[in-house]
């Protein structure tokens, strides 16, 4: 199953609690769009992580701030840590213990904000 539009294009939609979240072919779909983007497992809970270089601290905290924009936006908050050269970003949706279209549709904004 192709997702119809590009991940960028889509605007996150309220996740509501006691949906499922996605099934591996789901998020293998969805991971065609977003192939820099390693899907792990948090103590049972999938997760979208990527790790963005940056030349130095200012720049690795201006992208934090972009992200940080991007997230009340589109009402959906990652996980960053910020360190000197070095942000990374984790998606998930915390309302289903898992991975949902948002965690997608923001990690290709994510990357949008990278390559801009």
């Amino acid at each position: 199953m192709e997702p119809k539009e590009k991940l960028t294009d889509i605007v996150c939609v309220p996740c509501q609690g006691g949906m499922p979240a996605l099934e591996a072919d789901e998020i293998a779909s969805y991971q065609r769009q977003t192939p820099d983007w390693e899907v792990r497992d948090v103590e049972g809970v999938k997760q979208l992580h990527r790790s963005f270089s940056f030349k130095d601290y200012d720049a690795a905290v201006a992208f934090t701030n972009a992200v940080a924009e991007l997230a009340q936006r589109e009402d959906h908050h990652p996980a960053m840590l910020l360190e000197w050269g070095r942000v990374t970003v984790s998606w998930w949706t915390h309302k289903i213990n898992g991975l949902h279209v948002n965690d997608f549709v923001a990690a290709a904004k994510t990357d949008a904000l990278f390559t801009a």
